[in-house]
């Protein structure tokens, strides 16, 4: 995996983790303002996930990463995200993807001892365009 830095939200806790991933996901788009992203296709997608804390747990962690990989690339490798439960309102598009694993995330996180928060989730669709999903302050327990 080729080794990217991608910018992260100014915050005020004592620890910041980063993992990065990737899994490959086919998906379309119903709607016909999609144009060619209309039609079956997929992606290698690439995924940062961002989380902070003040507080580690027992083993000395914000989260386990393979944890992490488990809610993410345990999920949605080799799968058509359309048929996701996580994309039963919206179409898997890019930003929807982002959301959709921060919420995957976040929740299990708020059921953790030491609560962080996963502050950001970036999630890159090709070489060339990626999107950052920011939770607003208000979207955590």
């Amino acid at each position: 995996m080729l080794q990217q830095f991608y910018p992260t939200p100014a915050h005020d806790y004592r620890y910041e983790l980063n993992k990065d991933m990737h899994f490959a996901a086919a998906h379309f788009l119903p709607n016909e303002n999609a144009g060619i992203c209309q039609r079956l296709h997929g992606h290698t997608y690439f995924a940062n996930i961002t989380i902070v804390g003040e507080e580690l747990d027992e083993c000395g962690f914000l989260v386990n990463f393979q944890t992490l990989k488990k809610l993410v690339h345990g999920v949605y490798d080799h799968s058509l995200l359309n048929d996701h439960a996580d994309f039963k309102d919206l179409p898997p598009s890019t930003e929807i993807v982002a959301e959709a694993t921060w919420r995957r995330i976040q929740t299990y996180l708020d059921q953790t001892p030491n609560k962080p928060r996963c502050i950001q989730v970036l999630v890159r669709e090709t070489p060339t365009s990626y999107v950052r999903y920011i939770p607003h302050t208000k979207d955590f327990a």
